[in-house]
């Protein structure tokens, strides 16, 4: 019952390091198209997109995965009106993390998923397939041989390319 309640604060807990991130890169980059806006209490049309597309920059430059686009012009202004709770036409601080936090929840979901796959699901299908090597002819003893480390290593490795060969192919 401990180990339950254990794993479940952990996710919690990730959870929560998770969204302090966001916030903080949300908090920087509002901070920055604030300082250019110096008489607004929050960000115009204009700086908003330049400020989407700098979160889009970073996340393609240091989270692993395709590339992803950031949204038109016009999904960006639907958007923006939707996330305008006081309708003065400009983005708070507060609107501003909720908006980011929805505009780049697709992108992340899908990094997340494919680090799941690449770091967790192939070392284990490796090591519970290993033994299935053990009938094939030439393969068998040589898989059998390979410490469980070397072998569950070279599957993720596979893995990865796979992957990466159909992020080339998009």
């Amino acid at each position: 019952m401990g180990q339950v309640l254990g794993t479940v604060q952990e996710k919690l807990n990730g959870r929560q390091w998770k969204e302090r991130q966001v916030r903080k890169i949300t908090d920087k980059v509002f901070d920055r198209f604030q300082d250019d806006s110096e008489k607004e209490n929050g960000l115009s049309f204009e700086n908003l997109y330049i400020a989407v597309l700098c979160v889009y920059n970073d996340i393609n430059k240091h989270l692993p995965g395709p590339h992803h686009d950031p949204p038109s012009k016009a999904k960006l202004k639907t958007m923006m009106e939707d996330y305008d709770i006081n309708l003065d036409g400009l983005l708070d601080r507060e609107e501003f993390a909720d908006f980011i936090r929805k505009l780049t929840a697709d992108s992340l979901n899908a990094i997340s998923l494919k680090l799941i796959i690449a770091l967790v699901v192939a070392p284990s299908v490796a090591l519970m397939t290993k033994r299935a090597t053990e009938g094939v002819p030439g393969v068998g003893k040589v898989v059998q041989r390979l410490p469980n480390s070397v072998y569950a290593s070279i599957v993720t490795l596979g893995v990865v390319l796979v992957q990466k060969s159909g992020e080339d192919c998009e």
